[in-house]
């Protein structure tokens, strides 16, 4: 496995053990159906919530939460109206984003709860 998706599979680990820690609820990881794939799904108190995690080893080029473009922000708001539509899920949605920097010297995770909003 490419080293870059083994730094991401350990990102989504950390951001899945922080969310935990925070009360959350996970109910599916690395949720993929269709052409649509969320890193996180979870339950915080009456809200469903679709996570995208960006992990980088260097913030030196930039932000990992700034790949998160409006094009994926579509992307994951198509694939969540499904999610919800297919699991007949009647729960208020928002979408978060988890940042992590992670390298031998560094361990930094940003929460971005409602990043953005979705739009039809």
């Amino acid at each position: 496995m490419a080293e870059h998706n083994l730094l991401g599979e350990k990102g989504e680990k950390l951001a899945k053990e922080y969310l935990e820690g925070l009360g959350y609820k996970i109910i599916a990881l690395n949720w993929r159906e269709r052409k649509f794939e969320i890193d996180l799904i979870a339950i915080d108190q009456q809200e469903i919530v679709f996570v995208e995690v960006k992990t980088r080893s260097t913030d030196v080029f930039g932000n990992p939460e700034e790949a998160v473009t409006s094009t994926k922000q579509q992307h994951l708001i198509n694939g969540a109206d499904y999610y919800i539509q297919k699991n007949e899920i009647d729960l208020e949605c928002r979408f978060d984003v988890i940042s992590v920097v992670l390298n031998s010297n560094q361990k930094e995770i940003k929460h971005f709860k409602t990043a953005f909003l979705p739009s039809f």
